[in-house]
Formats: C-alpha cells, sequence, structure tokens
C-alpha cells in the first residue's frame, strides 16, 4: 500500500501496513495523524500507523468473509489464486494468524466434492466423531483411491483432501478448530472404535510373530508391522507415527537440509484378506517365499503412497520369481 499523510506521499510501498498473507491486496492510505518529516525507523514504532493497520486487516478480513458468503463462486476463484498464500500465512506466523485466516480457508470434501470451509465441515460432523479427518496427495483423484481412506470412509466420516505442500504443515500448527483436532486418515490412533476381535489369544500371537518375523525382513525400512484396522479392501498400507507424515516428508525432501528427516513408517496388514492367508502359509512352510511376499507388499505399499522403491531391478526381478 502507499502511504500518504495530508496527501503527501510517505512511502511507495509501506510494508507496516499488510501482513505478508494478505500482500495481495493494493491502493493506498492517507492519514492526517502522521508527520510529514517522519523517517522509516520511526515508522516503524508508530502508534498510529499500527492501528491503521489493524483496521485495515479487518476490514479485508470482513471484505473476503463476505465474498465468501456472498458470491461463493467468486471467492473460490479468489481462493484459487491466493488461497495458498494465506495457508502460508497461518504456518509462517506458527499459529499466531489463525484468528484471522482459519474462517477464510477451503479443502476439497471427500462427501461434497467441493471446496469447502473448515466451519461447513464441523457443522456436518455425526455426533460420535471426534476429529477433523484429513488425506494427503498430489491430486484429489489419487486421494480417492487411497486404501487409508476405507475406514473412515466406511464410518461415513467427511475427509478433507489436501493436495497442496502447505496444507499439513498449516494445520499441524493449527492443531485444531473449533475445538475438534485435526486427525490424518494415515496416523496411528483413527478415534474410531475398531471391530471386535474375535480371534483366541494363541492366534494373536501366532498372527504377532508373523509381525515380528516381516519386520525382521525389512529392517530399518519401517517401525513396526502391525495388523490394520483401517483397512477393508486392500492387503497393504503404509501409516505413520509421530508428527512427520509422508506427504510432510516427500516436502521436506525438496528442501536444503532436511532431505534425511523421515516420517516413521508402519506397515499395516489386513488380516481378513486373502494375502495375509498366503504369506502366512509361506512363513511355514517356505522361508524364502516369506522374504519375498514381505519384500513384495512393503514396495507395493511405498508404490501407492506415491513413492519410488529403492530398488526398482531387484522389485522387478522379485515379480519375476512370481511368475516362473
Amino acid at each position: 500500500l502507499e502511504l500518504y499523510a495530508n496527501g503527501v506521499l510517505i512511502m511507495k510501498k509501506c510494508g507496516d501496513l499488510l501482513p505478508d498473507y494478505f500482500a495481495f491486496v493494493q491502493g493506498m492510505v492517507d492519514s492526517e495523524d502522521l508527520s510529514l518529516n517522519i523517517s522509516r525507523e520511526l515508522l516503524q514504532h508508530d502508534r498510529q500507523l499500527k492501528v491503521i493497520a489493524k483496521n485495515i486487516k479487518g476490514k479485508i478480513k470482513s471484505e473476503l468473509q463476505k465474498m465468501m458468503d456472498e458470491d461463493r463462486e467468486k471467492y473460490e476463484e479468489f481462493f484459487k489464486t491466493f488461497g495458498r498464500q494465506m495457508k502460508y500465512g497461518v504456518y509462517d506466523g506458527y499459529g499466531m494468524n489463525q484468528e484471522d485466516l482459519e474462517h477464510l480457508l477451503l479443502f476439497f470434501s471427500s462427501t461434497e466434492n467441493k471446496l469447502v470451509s473448515l466451519s461447513e465441515y464441523i457443522s456436518r460432523m455425526k455426533d460420535d466423531q471426534k476429529y477433523i479427518y484429513y488425506a494427503s496427495g498430489e491430486s484429489t483423484d489419487k486421494i480417492k483411491l487411497l486404501p487409508q481412506t476405507e475406514r473412515v470412509a466406511d464410518a461415513g466420516y467427511e475427509i478433507l483432501y489436501f493436495t497442496e505442500d502447505v496444507d499439513e504443515f498449516a494445520v499441524g500448527v493449527m492443531g485444531e478448530y473449533a475445538g475438534k483436532e485435526f486427525r490424518n486418515v494415515s496416523s496411528g490412533d483413527l478415534g474410531i472404535d475398531e471391530k471386535s476381535d474375535e480371534k483366541p489369544a494363541e492366534e494373536k500371537a501366532e498372527d504377532q510373530k508373523l509381525f515380528d518375523a516381516m519386520k525382521a525382513v525389512l529392517g530399518d525400512k519401517v517401525a513396526k508391522v502391525k495388523a490394520s484396522g483401517r483397512l477393508k479392501n486392500t492387503a497393504v498400507c503404509l501409516s505413520t507415527e509421530g508428527g512427520l507424515s509422508i506427504e510432510m516428508e516427500k516436502v521436506l525432501a525438496g528442501m536444503p537440509n532436511t532431505q534425511d528427516v523421515k516420517a516413521e513408517r508402519v506397515l499395516e496388514v489386513n488380516t481378513e484378506h486373502p494375502v495375509f492367508a498366503a504369506i502366512k502359509k509361506a512363513q511355514e512352510s517356505d522361508e524364502e517365499k516369506f522374504g519375498l511376499y514381505t519384500q513384495l507388499l512393503y514396495n507395493q505399499a511405498v508404490l501407492m503412497e506415491g513413492l519410488s522403491v529403492d530398488n526398482p531391478v531387484e522389485f522387478s526381478q522379485d515379480i519375476c520369481k512370481l511368475i516362473k
């Protein structure tokens, strides 16, 4: 914004009048309360300028909210261009700007098949729903295919699709909205009541031995292998423990000095899938085949996440071994 005092230009671009996340706004401000002789250093600490900046920020927020409420199509077009900037505003301020921006954010909805606000999501939450669920990926089409969404979708819960690199980082610093915590569908605890496990203790112990054996085959590729409570039609998937997701790992991999930051991966196995019976049989009768199946299942989960397998040649050879 250009800053004037009684019609006289003080500064061509006054950064102190606008927060970075509203830097798409252009215009001029003319004040009768500023001195013509004020220096740039004094201007930064001028009380009147801070009052003006606060009022401008409030006006921009109210105008954007008005556009969202009264001309949704226009607001969505605006958001496609400047929404990322506002999301970075949430992240860059470590959540300090959340109150300014949270009501203006839009994300694609799994149930509405369009962009929705967080307040709209909250209004549709089921009585027993504990979290605001989200899934991350390169596009909405690819996210729809993620097996990690099966359990949440089966429970009838709406999922927000995060397709921009800043999305997870923004909600990570927000923590919650309207008292509801954000929860990745790939996180360890979905907060959904699991189906009762009627397996006897001996069978559970046998399954755990199999998972331990799979972990031994995979080594440090995964933190652990466990039975999945989120899969319905898919044999395996990757989930994560801790605050870093696989999508966040992908983003950090492209940044300097963060390439070695890795998510804590967990290989989840669907014990109701026919593949589980096959790998169980292999463990009992053919150690080599058991190792082959384990590696293939892990690489399958990796590929479904849009990641590259560590050794494509070895992966190809493993597939050929099955075809023989």
